[in-house]
């Protein structure tokens, strides 16, 4: 399994990275200040930092156990995106919905859009994280 170090350098890079890019694209692609999208990104990302920490640990946690190792497929990197985006969904539509003053509706839209960018960066991050940082062996046993 990965240290809390290594979980935290994971979670921050992720978080220092996804915000880069969601940040302008959001204002660009919803047509709304960059200052309002900027607010809900950033407390996104903090909800978000706290549930990639708790779910990723909970997902390893649970591989270790079935297969005794915390090795992914590619099947359960696709799993484990969209579970962990569902998850976020339902935490951060109604916060999205009463600080920019929309419809529920519309903030599921939102959410949705942000989730699904979110789903492939995860994927892709995920992928390229394990990669320049790999799991010691003994780690694994």
């Amino acid at each position: 399994m990965r240290t809390t170090r290594d979980r935290i350098r994971h979670t921050i890079a992720f978080e220092i990275i996804g915000l880069a890019l969601i940040t302008p694209l959001g204002a660009l692609v919803f047509a709304m200040p960059m200052h309002d999208i900027g607010v809900i990104s950033l407390v996104s990302s903090l909800v978000a930092m706290g549930w990639n920490y708790l779910y990723n640990y909970g997902f390893d946690r649970l591989l270790l156990r079935l297969r005794g190792n915390t090795a992914k497929t590619m099947r359960e990197r696709v799993i484990h995106a969209i579970v962990f985006e569902l998850g976020l969904v339902a935490m951060l539509m109604p916060l999205i919905a009463w600080y920019l003053g929309i419809s529920l509706w519309q903030a599921l839209i939102m959410d949705i859009a942000v989730a699904l960018f979110y789903m492939v960066y995860a994927f892709v991050f995920n992928l390229a994280y394990d990669r320049i940082f790999p799991i010691p062996a003994e780690a694994q046993a």
